[in-house]
């Protein structure tokens, strides 16, 4: 072979050994490997700078790896069945600076998942889905945020699980118009915000276990109002959780945590709630109070119960009256079941039920099996059981609403300024995991296996009202 020869033939292994290590950067790109679920992976920041431009560059089931960082943006999701996840739930935090509005906000696309990161210092909401069907947050941490927390509106199909949701003035976890909702929160702690849990207009399959709610205004508050659709609120079961201590005067609230404050599982308006295996106490008003919602200016009158049973699609369909003939609507709480509860240290009665009325039997709320020292009505279990008939005077000893809703409470706290939590749990292998889009119903809690959960040793009543009713 010639010189000029050996020259070209050089030239040639050097051009294909020079591609060959292209091809093979190329493949340990993870932008083009599979996430086990056949869809790609696209690395943040390796891949694409920031969350944003990665999900601009996402197709429907791809993998957004995001890792340690903070990423100082409002992520808007519009592409189905994708899923966002950090790498370190502790370390790859989104802050908003108190300027940007959502941290993570899902529009419309269904199936998304968003797993294993922090969202802090949003005017509004940490993570948020709206209008969709399929929805999951996992190992989610949001913190000082303006609105909610984990917030799911006009959704379906979902679950919000081994989360954290800490100083918002509304609520840490919202699920709401929703029916049936299909929907599971398990395994999540509420602190340090207006309420635990609020929940508008949902029900329907909605699940809240084996949950902490603790050191908000309020606990656990499902709630009916025509100021959103697929009203009343009915039908969730709220069971195996810890409520505890929800007399927190220094957190960020609206207008109905300042209301509800001092109780801990509030159904305002709320109806066919099942209430059981909690544990619930230290609460300067109610452990489990059953009373209604005043709705001031409401845009429509209560629907009768013939309707209750209506999709929330159908309810759509209804055009309401002009909300200047409605103005005031009393939502009454009916129809719920407390059973084989713990309760303890309430300043008005561990279990209490109120209303307009003198007699409260016709709102078919009942109660049976709770461990509770107190009541309004005294000898709430006998008055209203679950099965068989009741008896007793409903007057003696009734739940004041005027003392409930009337006096005076401590104005809001700055939700800029609330307690951060400490390291949270991390998503098992969260790195390796494959992508699972929420494209099914979530498991529904096997609720003959939930116990009444232990007591917390160390917890510490912060209730500024010890004086109760006798009797139970």
């Amino acid at each position: 072979m010639s010189i000029a020869a050996r020259s070209r033939a050089g030239r040639l292994v050097a051009a294909v050994a020079a591609a060959t290590a292209l091809v093979l950067v190329a493949a340990g790109c993870s932008s083009s490997s599979d996430n086990g679920n056949g869809g790609s992976v696209i690395n943040v920041p390796d891949d694409q700078p920031t969350i944003t431009k990665a999900v601009a560059a996402a197709k429907a089931g791809d993998l957004i790896l995001v890792a340690p960082g903070t990423y100082k943006e409002s992520v808007n999701v519009e592409t189905d069945n994708l899923v966002i996840r950090g790498t370190d739930r502790n370390k790859v935090v989104l802050d908003g600076g108190f300027k940007l509005e959502n941290g993570i906000r899902v529009t419309g696309a269904d199936g998304v998942v968003v797993e294993n990161m922090t969202a802090k210092n949003y005017t509004s909401n940490g993570f948020f889905w709206t209008g969709v069907k399929g929805y999951r947050g996992s190992y989610l941490t949001a913190v000082r945020n303006g609105d909610y927390g984990i917030y799911a509106f006009d959704s379906y199909m979902g679950q919000f699980d081994n989360s954290y949701g800490g100083g918002s003035p509304d609520a840490g976890f919202y699920i709401g118009q929703c029916y049936k909702c299909d929907a599971v929160i398990t395994d999540v702690v509420s602190e340090y915000n207006g309420l635990g849990y609020s929940g508008t207009n949902a029900g329907g399959d909605l699940y809240i276990v084996n949950s902490t709610f603790r050191y908000n205004r309020a606990g656990i508050v499902p709630n009916s109002g025509s100021y959103e659709l697929c009203y009343p609120q009915r039908e969730s079961t709220i069971a195996g959780n810890l409520v505890y201590s929800n007399n927190q005067a220094d957190t960020p609230a609206i207008d109905v945590a300042l209301l509800a404050m001092g109780n801990g599982i509030l159904p305002a308006g709320g109806n066919r709630n099942l209430i059981t295996k909690n544990r619930v106490f230290d609460h300067e008003r109610t452990g489990i109070g059953l009373v209604p919602f005043p709705e001031e200016d409401a845009s429509d009158n209560a629907p009768p119960k013939s309707d209750w049973d209506l999709p929330c699609s159908d309810q759509k369909k209804k055009t309401p009256p002009d909300p200047d003939s409605v103005g005031l609507v009393v939502w009454s709480a009916q129809d719920n079941k407390v059973t084989d509860n713990v309760v303890e240290g309430s300043g008005l009665g561990d279990i209490a039920v109120g209303g307009l009325d003198t007699d409260l039997s016709g709102l078919g709320n009942c109660f049976a099996g709770n461990t509770v020292t107190t009541s309004s009505p005294k000898n709430l279990q006998t008055l209203a059981p679950c099965e068989g008939t009741g008896s007793g005077d409903w007057a003696d000893g009734a739940l004041d609403l005027g003392v409930l809703i009337a006096s005076e409470r401590p104005p809001a706290g700055d939700y800029k300024v609330q307690p951060l939590p400490p390291a949270q749990p991390n998503m098992p292998k969260a790195s390796t995991a494959p992508a699972k889009p929420m494209t099914s119903s979530p498991k529904k809690p096997d609720l003959a296996s939930i116990k009444v959960p232990a007591k917390p040793s160390g917890t510490k009543s912060n209730t500024t009202t010890s004086a109760a009713p006798a009797g139970n």
